[in-house]
């Protein structure tokens, strides 16, 4: 079936945009159907098929906008063509959109357009779309409402997943949830999360931390309570920050070509490669200037979404930027004013257990970016690189799955992380107490006992038992085991 749509300008434009994930083509139906994987159009309301404008205005009717395959098409849409269709129907809102986009892509102002008249426009649908603060261009009367800039944009769908991310209110969940422990409770809690988060984060990135690297990434989660607006001198602070190795530490934005490796030998062994330097620079002050406007005016969970996989894309250093995105993550958050009293989220202890899921996410666009690469394998840790896409891929991205993905483990890092850890500890607290009421047990070993008891879902194994026998009465061994048992869940353990 023919292509029409997004899906027609690719093909026949021999654009390098990634492909629409429900492209649309002519079917026999009789009005637009969506399918789970297509976008069904009779041959009756399909466009012609000479002119670009015409499936441009079709696509941004019926499929939304798709600022990646725009910014290729947009400088073949010919400005006569354009002119005489605005002229025909000056107040169209797709012909204002594709005025508008056109003059973006190609930096070329349009002359004797007709007076714009009307309401304004919105770029992205809000009943399609999570948006962000407006930019209103008066010579269109078009509203820039995207999750970015015009030059560094995000596009975020709204799914069923993500309507109900929005109205989950974490944020008022995480402060009540917190506010209930007692200042003591609390502070046990947070040193327990902000350990954890530090230790998996590096995890994730296949480290151990030293004893000195695992405080000094500590130290970085707590600057993220100091709110300090993004900017290239900070960044290069804290990524100096998360990495040991001296030759490593950045003072700016990179200068040359980094890439990831994953499995494999040779050129194949190549699994993403970033923006080159220049581009990576200046999309980083797109979304550093985004990050610091935005905060208050999008849901805290999307924009920390956005901003974390946003920068791990454009990859500005050579080291550590993995660990700073999931810092970038926290401070989002605190910008947003939904993380306040030194308050942490355990992503990365989310996102470590379901390790699996985070590589889907992440390669769902670094997959299709390194297919536009060539790649030649000079020698060990050497390569030739040639650059066969268009900019427009890492300006623009389809951020819904990475928003959906960040929601759950912000989700688990509250609702299992955190309160399973504080559920523990009051447990501890309670088992210990009962014990030293009626038993004078070294504190140390009762301390083990317990720990070990509700690790070990309310049982004190044989090990302990043998390990103990010397000091400890057997009664307590059976009292911490009833005191478990007694407990909201059998003595469950973390």
């Amino acid at each position: 079936m023919a292509a029409v749509g997004y899906e027609y300008l690719r093909q026949t434009l021999g654009l390098r945009a990634f492909a629409p994930s429900r492209p649309a083509r002519v079917g026999p139906v009789t009005r637009v159907e969506q399918t789970s994987d297509a976008l069904v159009v009779p041959a009756g309301v399909a466009p012609g098929p000479d002119e670009p404008l015409e499936h441009v205005l079709f696509a941004l009717k019926h499929e939304g906008t798709d600022l990646q395959i725009l910014a290729e098409a947009m400088p073949h849409v010919r400005a006569d063509a354009l002119l005489d269709a605005l002229r025909a129907t000056p107040h169209g809102r797709y012909l204002r959109l594709a005025g508008y986009l056109r003059e973006l892509f190609t930096g070329q102002v349009l002359d004797d357009v007709p007076a714009i008249g009307g309401a304004n426009v919105d770029l992205f649908d809000p009943a399609r779309y999570v948006t962000g603060p407006a930019m209103r261009d008066a010579k269109w009367r078009v509203n820039f409402n995207g999750l970015g800039t015009p030059a560094w944009c995000a596009t975020v769908q709204r799914t069923d997943a993500i309507e109900t991310v929005m109205a989950s209110r974490l944020p008022e969940r995480l402060r009540d949830f917190t506010g209930a422990l007692g200042d003591a409770l609390l502070d046990r809690t947070l040193a327990w999360a902000y350990l954890h988060e530090t230790r998996d984060s590096f995890a994730i990135e296949r480290e151990a931390p030293s004893a000195d690297k695992a405080r000094a990434f500590v130290a970085l989660l707590q600057q993220a309570h100091d709110q300090q607006p993004l900017s290239e001198d900070y960044l290069a602070q804290l990524q100096s920050a998360t990495v040991s190795n001296p030759v490593d530490r950045a003072v700016a934005f990179r200068h040359e070509q980094n890439w990831l490796e994953g499995p494999g030998r040779g050129a194949l062994a190549v699994s993403y490669l970033p923006p080159p330097p220049a581009l990576a620079a200046e999309l980083m002050g797109e979304l550093m200037r985004y990050a610091n406007a935005a905060a208050g005016q999008v849901d805290p969970i999307v924009l920390a979404s956005v901003i974390s996989f946003g920068f791990v894309y454009v990859h500005p250093f050579m080291d550590g930027n993995g660990r700073l995105s999931r810092f970038l993550y926290h401070h989002a958050l605190c910008r947003a004013g939904a993380l306040d009293h030194g308050l942490v989220l355990p992503v990365s202890v989310a996102m470590k257990k379901h390790e699996a899921d985070y590589l889907r996410v992440l390669q769902s666009y670094s997959r299709p970016a390194r297919e536009r690469w060539q790649v030649e394998w000079i020698d060990a840790g050497q390569y030739a690189f040639t650059f066969t896409g268009h900019a427009a891929m890492y300006r623009y991205w389809d951020a819904t799955d990475q928003v959906t993905f960040g929601s759950k483990m912000a989700e688990q890092a509250l609702e299992v992380e955190l309160r399973q850890e504080a559920d523990f500890l009051e447990r501890y607290d309670t088992i210990v107490a009962a014990v030293n009421a009626e038993y004078d047990v070294r504190g140390s070993d009762l301390s083990t006992l317990v720990v070990s008891c509700l690790d070990n879902h309310g049982v004190v194994s044989k090990r302990r038992r043998d390990q103990f026998g010397g000091r400890v009465p057997e009664a307590v061994f059976d009292l911490v085991e009833r005191l478990a048992a007694a407990m909201p869940g059998g003595g469950a353990h973390r």
